[in-house]
């Protein structure tokens, strides 16, 4: 293998793409990949992936779907995560009384 040429074809792959991060659709591999699996990675990475010939760059309304529904994904466990934040007290009928009662030493006007 002529590692000069790998390397000058992973930079030459890496400025042809133009996004920080691109979605990959990926290949069947003899190491146990599966086809048609999408990922977000960053430009270097993915161009790795493109020259070793382990996944191609998915069309644009697949990089779409998929960004759309990791944002959908996002705001469901953000909403479980406040969900679980929320806190509650009990309090006694006494506790509720202590509580509606005026403070001493204020005036009403």
């Amino acid at each position: 293998m002529d590692l000069k040429a790998y390397y000058r074809k992973l930079r030459d792959t890496e400025k042809s793409l133009r996004d920080e991060f691109v979605v990959l659709k990926s290949r069947a591999t003899a190491d146990g990949g599966v086809a048609g699996r999408l990922t977000e990675v960053t430009r270097a990475v993915a161009a790795k992936m493109l020259v070793d010939g382990t996944a191609d760059v998915a069309e644009k309304q697949e990089a779409e779907a998929f960004r759309q529904k990791r944002l959908e994904e996002k705001e469901q466990e953000e909403q479980k995560r406040v969900a679980a934040k929320v806190q509650f007290t009990v309090l006694t009928e006494s506790d509720l009384r202590a509580l509606q009662k005026p403070a001493r030493g204020s005036s009403k006007e």
